[in-house]
């Protein structure tokens, strides 16, 4: 597995707005679209291309399309939907899927709510889309899925990520033919008695829609 954590005075600076708990939810999810779109510029460095010919105004020349089949990316409900268009912004012809999950407060474990995931994903890059990578499980199910329909190449992208989570992750897939990226805004400390990131910023999805 391949932990990517983005050093740059503009995530820094999103970041910190996005922790206060003064900002306000039409000002987080703003920032949070921005900061999606300047994470997706590291999260999609390894995008598979194909070379291309094209005619400029003044001549032939050579360049590159992003290889088919398309990349699909999945944001995980509810919060991940608020980092989709950011996403998207900058890779507008790739395909969406939704992945419902919801974590049991007092075990920690994720359960399935909504599928709709294509059933072959063989061949292609898939890049999930969760603020925050707290205690693994969400992601560890995510991916589960994403490889039993033949995925084998996933990126994570979140806001803020856990050590704890980044090591169920890491020992999740140890050792099996999976490659396995996630990139960060930001490593915290630890997660608390309640599987919060500390220092965090809350509750992304609270924070982003409001409490239901």
């Amino acid at each position: 597995m391949r932990t990517v954590v983005v050093q740059h005075p503009l995530v820094a600076h999103k970041l910190t707005t996005l922790r206060d708990e003064t900002t306000d939810s039409a000002t987080f999810r703003l920032l949070v679209e921005e900061l999606v779109t300047l994470l997706a510029y590291e999260a999609t460095h390894q995008l598979r291309t194909t070379p291309v010919t094209i005619t400029t105004p003044v001549t032939e020349t050579t360049g590159v399309h992003l290889a088919r089949p398309r990349p699909l990316v999945v944001p995980i409900l509810r919060a991940g939907l608020g980092m989709l268009e950011g996403m998207m912004r900058l890779m507008p012809t790739a395909e969406v899927g939704f992945l419902g999950m919801v974590r049991d407060e007092d075990s920690l474990i994720a359960s399935t709510y909504a599928d709709r995931i294509p059933h072959d994903l063989e061949g292609r890059q898939v890049f999930v889309l969760d603020p925050m990578l707290a205690t693994g499980g969400t992601l560890v199910t995510a991916i589960d899925l994403l490889l039993e329909r033949g995925a084998s190449d996933v990126t994570a992208i979140a806001l803020l990520a856990a050590p704890e989570g980044l090591r169920h992750v890491e020992e999740s897939y140890a050792g099996k033919p999976v490659d396995v990226t996630v990139v960060t805004a930001g490593l915290d400390l630890r997660l608390n008695e309640k599987g919060y990131i500390v220092p965090g910023l809350g509750d992304a999805g609270d924070r982003l829609y409001g409490v239901v």
